[in-house]
């Protein structure tokens, strides 16, 4: 295993880290216990010491906590979990949450702790007006927090002023080949490792789409430039990011052993600095090509479930995407699949209310209310929404 550094403390921390949340079972809010044990032993055999967790991830933060203890690995990895701002509406919630996640991870102690999902510094504001600066020292000179940082899904223009809002020690950015200018980005990624900060990285495979699923004419850019080291579309996009020596650990949902294994062997030779032009220009023709087909900017993280709709909107987006991708006809069927409609009890896009729930939750910050119409008007034409309506009746 490649190890990078903290260089706010000199901890040698493994570039792959382990994403916990979509663990086998995750989308139904109920993580399998034998596949996450079996995931959490392989990702410690191959030399991952670093796991994240958050208090928002239904059931995470309790079978990481029980994986651990069964385990007894513990003491052998830096357990990271998410504080829920959102929902803190007093200093004495600091404690309140912070004091379940302990009890939910069966550990007195976290080793790198975020404040989860900020868009805003505003969000910070309100906490710091409520006194979270003191807590957070007093739980770092108390031992219970290791290193304090954040995770953002705010604009570009933002990300400065979080990062010289407080002395943090990490932040952690979503980053890939087709967000360089998304978010955080490349700018944000390399003002944080200016001021001395850890940069860890989330949704470098962006929620699997660059790891399967890509158009056509991108898999066989990448199928020709294929080489021991980069074998695979999930391993150009890993090595993308680890071509970054600003990077100081990369985060991957690993969903098997298989896959811990897959990613643990790029992680071995995907060393900072490693790309070279032809390389580079690789990755620039597959994001020509996704340009041509990139409808929704959806990751599939499902922060915006459950609609209380029924609406399965990652599901729908997804198909959308495939329509433009891979035809229309693929994008109907997996449509029809994300929508239920063979079950008698349908949930299609033409269900939404505009309520706004899902909004408030989404970390790509897209109109889902607006991209669900075009859901609507682009997989359920005229003739194609009727003999739905047909079968739902059935």
């Amino acid at each position: 295993m490649q190890y990078r550094v903290d260089p706010t403390n000199g901890q040698r921390i493994s570039a792959l880290g382990l994403g916990c949340m979509r663990f086998p079972g995750f989308a139904l809010g109920r993580p399998d216990a034998k596949a996450a044990d079996a995931i959490i032993a392989r990702a410690v055999e191959r030399g991952i010491n670093y796991l994240d967790t958050a208090y928002l991830y239904p059931g995470n933060e309790q079978c990481v906590g029980a994986s651990l203890e069964r385990l007894g690995l513990r003491d052998r990895v830096l357990l990271a979990t998410k504080f829920p701002h959102g929902s803190c509406k007093r200093a004495s919630d600091f404690d309140r949450f912070f004091d379940e996640q302990l009890r939910r991870l069966r550990t007195d102690h976290v080793d790198y702790y975020l404040i989860h999902n900020v868009t805003s510094p505003s969000q910070w504001e309100r906490l710091c007006a409520l006194g979270i600066e003191g807590w957070i020292d007093r739980c770092k000179k108390e031992g219970r927090i290791g290193r304090i940082g954040f995770s953002y899904h705010g604009s570009a223009g933002d990300f400065p002023t979080m990062l010289d809002a407080f002395k943090w020690d990490f932040c952690q950015i979503q980053y890939n080949y087709l967000n360089e200018h998304y978010q955080a980005g490349t700018a944000g990624l390399k003002a944080a490792a200016a001021r001395g900060m850890a940069v860890f990285v989330m949704e470098p495979l962006l929620g699997g789409r660059l790891a399967q699923h890509l158009p056509p004419d991108a898999s066989r850019i990448l199928e020709r430039a294929a080489t021991p080291e980069r074998p695979t579309p999930a391993a150009w996009a890993l090595s993308w990011v680890w071509n970054h020596p600003e990077v100081t650990m990369l985060l991957s949902g690993m969903a098997s052993p298989e896959q811990v294994d897959e990613n643990a062997r790029v992680a071995e030779t995907a060393l900072p600095g490693s790309f070279g032009v032809d390389e580079q220009r690789t990755i620039e023709q597959v994001v020509e090509v996704f340009q041509r087909f990139e409808r929704v900017p959806c990751t599939g993280c499902n922060y915006c479930m459950p609609c209380p709709q029924g609406i399965n909107i990652p599901g729908c987006f997804s198909a959308y995407n495939a329509s433009y991708a891979h035809g229309w006809f693929t994008g109907v069927s997996q449509y029809f699949t994300a929508s239920a409609i063979r079950s008698g009890h349908p949930k299609l896009a033409t269900n939404c209310v505009r309520c706004g729930a899902c909004m408030r939750h989404c970390p790509q910050h897209i109109e889902i209310p607006d991209r669900l119409d075009d859901v609507r008007r682009r997989l359920t034409p005229g003739p194609v929404g009727a003999a739905l309506k047909l079968l739902a009746r059935r």
